[in-house]
């Protein structure tokens, strides 16, 4: 059996932030769309990925306002990137090995095309354990 793509799990077109945008409109973004990862952007290219965790950690340092600190200072700049061909066992085994919450889907050109995260690989394994016991 062939593996299927990470695309065909990936929510695409995910919302994204700038990198200097706030803490707070990343919260604000993150609430409205009930998601907890955004993929930063600086002029159109990825440089970082920041979750609700990070917003969380950012926030319980001494003088951290929200309303001040921009996404830069709270994102991640070690991105784990996967193209939307990749296999999407060994996105999910790369996750899980390096303890990563999401995998931003870049084209080869390097825009950002999807993300697929810890959520998105509980639906997958949901998916085949209903057709193991089918």
């Amino acid at each position: 059996m062939l593996m299927p793509p990470i695309s065909r799990y990936m929510s695409r077109q995910p919302w994204t932030i700038r990198c200097g945008a706030t803490m707070s409109q990343a919260h604000k973004i993150m609430r409205e769309h009930h998601i907890r990862h955004l993929p930063v952007l600086d002029g159109g290219a990825l440089v970082g990925v920041v979750s609700e965790r990070d917003l969380h950690l950012m926030e319980t340092l001494p003088g951290s306002d929200p309303d001040e600190v921009t996404i830069e200072a709270a994102m991640s700049a070690d991105v784990y990137c996967a193209g939307p061909l990749d296999p999407v066992d060994a996105v999910v085994e790369r996750m899980a090995s390096r303890k990563l919450g999401s995998a931003v889907i870049v084209n080869t050109r390097g825009a950002v095309e999807g993300i697929f995260t810890t959520v998105d690989a509980l639906q997958v394994l949901a998916e085949v354990l209903q057709r193991a016991t089918a």
